[in-house]
């Protein structure tokens, strides 16, 4: 029986029907969906890591005894976890370990869009590109095997449309996998480095022996057609060529590391031109022309960006009929918007107002940099706000250290910014951090966290208290206000601003989405008392619009009744409906 699964549920069957029983993640979009489906398979242990490198680490330790893991993350994840990754390519596993990397071309929802690819020719690892649901099942599934039988952990790369676009899928059995024994093996595992430079030489065999496995495997596959154009591909990129250049000849790749050389020599000789069509970066295409193989590839397409079959229609039109896509009128911009009764809102707010210099990080609080709210000046990277900031300080002095602060959510503060607040104190600086405490991981749709009380099962769990977390570094100013009590937010930031000590206020209120309460609150606008100032407008919220023909405020059907408004205008123009 076949059904309709995105690509991240299709690798969390393929991982629980090749016998994976461990499984870790920090949640990030495109990845998400991979680790919390899994979690809901019967007899398996899945996790939210506090961050990739943790998630990497658990992988780690669980397939050293004995087990089949999965570790998901996106991209920039890999960044985080390539300190443990690099190293266990270099002991191998002993539990076969297949670990995502999704992608971001087109960067939906990411502050690059890096190719991580390259991770696995760095760290000479095999890498498989699976091109739909199916193939997402069935090459997670293949790549524990792969994993086992070349003592590798092995890396699943897809892209944002494969991990959310839908295929059919054709589920199978779960495969009953008797778990590895486990061996004490320090030359293996215990990584000195004497040990080292003995599995550095095997890394080396097991990559000849990879080589030789992608010459045959099933995983690369040549479809002949016309033979005046041969393309080859890889990837989600591979369903675009088909739409959009029907009866051209192809050659699929599904392992991209390592390449087949052999078998794309073949190809070559036998078509009369020869294009690369990747996204992102030439990976394919420069180790094509480096063994002298006249080919096209980024002389045609762009190194940024996704493509479509619109884009490759366009820039190989060849002596075949191009198919046409698209729709038939524009999709108007939508540009993404802090939600009503958002508790951030608050906060960028009074920043802005206060016109401070302000420090972001990742998550959906790094919407304060659009306009109107324009209180961000800086984002870098998960945990990155807070040794900017105190960076700043230390680069412009402590004048500029008084109108400095660093915003990092609760989830994003758990993930990397404990050890930037350490490095505050332990330099001396003089830094203000701002915790936005909304009680989940939001962006990546409402995932619990260590300082939640809730695990990946929706089961309580010891609960991390940020308050008393914070002491224990060494910050001894620390303060708890609501983000929606304004007066109360801009006291707490002058006050611990004029401080020529560390201090972290934590801003602490709910996700607006989390709270089930019914509001039973409306506001209305006092028509008699607006002046159309526009005022009430610059909090971004789509809960309050203007009628231009009236040149007055309004509230409408998306307000939620948060109480921003009301101390926003100075004319007292919004007011509570009574009764």
């Amino acid at each position: 029986m076949k059904k309709l699964m995105i690509g991240n549920a299709a690798i969390a069957r393929g991982a629980y029907e090749a016998g994976a029983t461990v499984a870790a993640a920090y949640p990030g979009t495109p990845s998400t969906e991979i680790v919390s489906t899994f979690a809901q398979y019967e007899g398996v242990y899945a996790e939210w890591s506090p961050n990739e490198k943790v998630a990497m680490e658990v992988g780690a330790g669980a397939s050293i005894g004995g087990a089949r893991t999965l570790v998901a993350m996106k991209h920039v994840g890999v960044n985080v976890a390539a300190d443990p990754l690099f190293t266990f390519a270099y002991t191998g596993v002993n539990g076969g370990l297949v670990f995502i990397s999704a992608d971001d071309p087109g960067m939906h929802s990411s502050q690059n869009e890096q190719d991580n690819r390259g991770y696995g020719r760095f760290a000479k690892v095999p890498v498989l590109e699976p091109a739909d649901s199916q193939e997402a099942l069935d090459f997670t599934r293949l790549g524990f095997e792969i994993s086992e039988e070349f003592d590798a952990p092995v890396m699943l790369r897809i892209t944002t449309r494969l991990a959310h676009s839908q295929t059919m899928v054709a589920e199978g059995e779960k495969k009953e996998v008797q778990m590895k024994a486990y061996r004490k093996n320090g030359p293996k595992f215990v990584m000195l480095p004497g040990h080292a430079r003995m599995r550095h030489a095997e890394v080396e065999k097991k990559f000849h022996k990879l080589r030789e496995y992608a010459e045959t495997s099933p995983l690369n596959r040549i479809e002949w057609g016309h033979k005046e154009l041969g393309i080859i591909t890889s990837g989600v990129v591979y369903q675009y060529v088909k739409e959009a250049l029907p009866g051209a000849s192809i050659l699929k790749l599904g392992i991209t590391n390592p390449l087949p050389q052999r078998l794309i020599t073949d190809f070559a000789s036998q078509v009369e031109r020869l294009v690369v069509i990747e996204e992102l970066e030439p990976v394919i295409e420069e180790q094509v022309k480096s063994w002298g193989i006249k080919a096209e590839g980024k002389e045609i397409f762009t190194l940024q960006g996704e493509y479509s079959p619109e884009m490759i229609a366009e820039k190989l039109s060849w002596t075949q009929p191009a198919v046409g896509f698209g729709l038939d009128k524009e999709v108007p911009p939508r540009p993404p918007l802090l939600c009503p009764g958002c508790p951030h809102r608050g906060v960028f707010h009074t920043l802005h107002k206060m016109r401070l210099v302000v420090m972001g990080d990742i998550g959906c609080y790094t919407l304060g940099a659009l306009s109107p709210l324009e209180a961000m000046d800086a984002c870098i990277c998960m945990g990155a706000s807070i040794g900017s900031a105190l960076g700043m300080e230390k680069a412009r002095g402590e004048e500029f250290a008084s109108r400095t602060v660093a915003v990092i959510g609760d989830s994003t503060f758990v993930h990397s910014g404990i050890t930037p607040l350490i490095d505050i104190v332990y330099n001396q600086g003089t830094s203000t951090v701002l915790i936005l405490d909304n009680d989940t991981t939001a962006m990546t749709g409402h995932q619990d966290h260590p300082a939640t009380g809730m695990n990946i099962r929706s089961e309580p769990s010891p609960k991390l208290d940020l308050v008393a977390l914070v002491k224990a570094v060494g910050i001894k100013n620390v303060r708890v206000v609501d983000p929606l009590q304004l007066d109360q937010l801009q006291t707490a930031l002058k006050e611990e601003l004029n401080r020529r000590e560390p201090s972290v206020i934590i801003a602490k209120r709910a996700c607006v989405l989390l709270n089930k309460v019914v509001q039973t609150e409306r506001y209305y606008v006092d028509k008699e008392l607006c002046k159309g100032c526009r005022l009430c407008l610059r909090t971004c919220c789509a809960g309050v619009s203007f009628l231009d023909e009236e040149k007055l405020a309004v509230m409408n059907h998306n307000c939620v009744a948060c109480g921003l408004c009301p101390q926003v205008c100075t004319f007292d123009a919004i007011k509570k409906v009574e009764g």
